[in-house]
């Protein structure tokens, strides 16, 4: 049995390109794909993710809704994002970027995503 050797950015550029080609599909049909993207505090992995996120989201030719809150942001605000979100039929998905400020509960939150979403 040999190894093979797997090229990881062009199998991304390859789901880039397929992703892309739904999209557009879906853009035909009057639906363009939204994700909404939470960010709570200003953590430099979690900036540097999110950032990267919008970017491929951009790429692909889907919504970004992104949400940039400060960390002093408290559990129940963030929940009652959520719940907007969830109801919000533009939005067809929810990424809220963990870790979480230490205030908040992590599980909570992911919890009170709607698995529609």
């Amino acid at each position: 049995m040999s190894a093979q050797i797997i090229d990881g950015f062009e199998i991304a550029r390859q789901e880039r390109e397929r992703v892309a080609r739904e999209t557009a599909l879906l853009k035909e049909k009057g639906i363009t794909p939204c994700l909404a993207v939470i960010l709570v505090g200003e953590n430099p992995a979690s900036v540097s993710y999110v950032t990267g996120k919008e970017k491929a989201l951009a790429e692909v030719g889907m919504k970004d809704k992104s949400i940039r809150l400060p960390e002093s942001t408290t559990e129940q605000e963030l929940l009652k994002i959520i719940d907007e979100l969830n109801n919000d039929k533009s939005v067809h998905g929810i990424l809220v970027q963990l870790p979480l400020p230490k205030h908040i509960d992590e599980e909570k939150v992911i919890m009170a995503i709607s698995p529609e979403k």
